[in-house]
């Protein structure tokens, strides 16, 4: 009983810690890791076992963890180090992409095609955030995005402030598509044995729809506060490009990104697993990038990296002490076994949660609940995934802290000298996201119970 309490009282310490946002989130659970190594691991169980078992080192030097020629390989406890090392990997990628220009050229290409009419740059927009976030990091693509759409912005007179609330919903959306868009999904996916193909089929099919209608609803919400009719300007007389410095870097940018999306789409096939898509990935960036090896080493999300170990570790006390399949227990009793209930709880909590509190940690204390869950009931466990994933997701879009890519979005913004407040963004994008959770909810009651 010791054990449980303590494990309880630091995940929910860390909890308050990460909301509050006072200190670095790396350091809160690094150092709720300390707490439950010491506290929950030493004293409270007094098994050592338990503690090796959650640092999963041993997972590493495992032929499957890098090569899976059948079934995907599962982890659901412990440190995932496929997450960690996959998300390293893809960083290094993303950092030579943005290094060669690949991002400013890219949203001015697209720019110069939709003849630079803000209207058409606002769609346009809304599908390259969608597509792009769905194979690389959505904070990433917003930092770009944000900035050259305030750059495009003030050539063209129009306002930013819509165009960079539905981008950033725009990114959500299309991080929920695939297995490496968002990290609750990779996160997921790592755990459970589902491959790339999986979340295209599932959770791609979900955000394609939703993004049809999204898309739809935003162009009718707000394209009278775009631009003034006054404010037009005559598109030949703009001159806006992207000079690339390094044109052989870009090439090899584009090229490995190609690649990256080639592995991704075929590992469940060849067998290579997500770690060693990331690392073989990083190494071959380093190569084509060697000029810059330093650059791109240190300008890695490491802070990010350690969250994640830390959150791994408390979220493992909770699991070895049992705590959640009480959880699992209790919600498999209010839902009385009804996969309907069961399914709207998930989602529901999910996206609440996920709209006040960091997705990533909630994802991952959810994944072995989900799978308590199916064994207790019967109810399909990918199911219950693909639910998680669209409700973490998606849920997140709801409040200017739900999700990573929306403090960025904003802050860009109000650098810039475009604020968005709590109560602009809530009305534009609560009605939207609770658009999207209704029509996944009625497509997951359709498509599998």
């Amino acid at each position: 009983m010791l054990a449980e309490i303590l494990a309880i009282v630091i995940f929910v310490a860390m909890f308050v810690l990460i909301v509050w946002d006072r200190f670095p989130k790396h350091y809160v659970t690094l150092c709720c890791a300390a707490l439950t190594s010491i506290f929950v691991f030493g004293i409270g169980l007094r098994d050592a076992q338990a503690f090796v078992n959650t640092l999963a080192f041993k997972n590493i030097f495992k032929t499957s963890f890098w090569y899976s020629a059948g079934e995907a390989a599962e982890q659901t406890s412990g440190i995932n180090w496929a997450t960690i090392i996959f998300l390293w990997g893809m960083m290094v990628m993303v950092e030579g992409m943005a290094a060669a220009g690949f991002f400013d050229w890219l949203c001015l290409k697209i720019a110069k095609l939709a003849h630079f009419e803000p209207r058409k740059i606002f769609v346009a927009f809304m599908v390259l955030s969608s597509v792009l976030a769905m194979f690389i990091d959505s904070i990433t693509v917003i930092l770009f995005l944000s900035a050259v759409t305030i750059r495009l912005a003030r050539t063209l007179k129009f306002n930013p402030v819509p165009v960079i609330m539905a981008e950033i919903f725009c990114a959500n959306l299309g991080g929920s598509a695939t297995m490496c868009g968002d990290p609750p999904n990779i996160i997921i996916g790592t755990s459970l044995g589902y491959s790339f193909a999986d979340f295209v089929m599932n959770t791609g099919a979900l955000a394609g729809v939703s993004l049809v209608i999204i898309i739809i609803y935003f162009y009718f919400t707000m394209r009278n506060r775009l631009q003034a009719p006054g404010d037009k300007v005559d598109p030949s007389t703009i001159d806006v490009d992207v000079k690339i410095d390094d044109k052989k870097m870009f090439f090899w940018s584009v090229v490995i990104f190609a690649i990256a999306v080639g592995l991704l789409i075929t590992h469940a096939m060849t067998g290579l697993t997500v770690a060693f898509i990331g690392v073989f990935v990083a190494i071959i960036t380093l190569c084509a990038g060697r000029k810059r090896f330093k650059e791109l080493i240190t300008r890695v999300d490491y802070e990010t990296l350690l969250f994640f170990i830390g959150l791994f570790v408390v979220v493992g006390g909770l699991e070895e002490t049992g705590v959640l399949v009480t959880i699992a227990n209790v919600i498999a009793k209010i839902s009385g076994g009804n996969a309907h209930v069961m399914i709207a709880i998930i989602l529901w909590v999910s996206a609440v949660a996920s709209a006040f509190i960091d997705n990533i940690p909630f994802s991952a204390t959810m994944i072995p609940v989900i799978n308590a869950l199916a064994q207790a009931t019967g109810v399909d466990l990918s199911t219950m995934a693909w639910t998680l994933a669209v409700g973490t997701d998606i849920g997140g879009s709801m409040t200017p802290i739900g999700a990573s890519a929306n403090v960025v979005g904003i802050s860009t913004a109000g650098k810039e000298g475009y604020p968005i407040s709590w109560a602009t963004y809530c009305k534009e994008l609560v009605p939207g996201t609770i658009i999207v959770l209704v029509v996944s909810m009625l497509n997951i009651y359709l498509r599998y119970l």
